[in-house]
């Protein structure tokens, strides 16, 4: 199994999202992180299973919400490095790889 190493930024896109889910309805922030928490396990146990998308960046769209998991491979370690709504533009992800 591969180490998930999310960084601060992913951390408080995390965040955001959350707080938007549970002002929307009480326990959908929670759903929210439960889904989260699936695709953060699935990709720990198979990174190579999602086709890069953008140079070595791999994309796992999560279940119910539209949001995706923006991550890069390093050896045994998936780095987390944002949490992106479907609907944001390419440009505000693709500006922290260049970080």
């Amino acid at each position: 199994m591969y180490d998930l190493l999310i960084s601060d930024e992913s951390r408080l896109d995390i965040l955001d999202a959350f707080s938007w889910y549970e002002s929307r309805r009480e326990g959908l922030g929670r759903d929210f992180e439960l889904c989260l928490e699936a695709g953060f396990n699935q990709i720990q146990r198979n990174p190579l299973l999602y086709q890069k998308r953008y140079k070595n960046l791999r994309i796992h769209f999560i279940d119910r919400f539209p949001y995706g998991i923006h991550f890069l491979i390093d050896e045994k370690n998936v780095k987390v490095f944002g949490v992106f709504h479907t609907s944001r533009n390419p440009q505000n992800w693709t500006a922290r790889l260049k970080r």
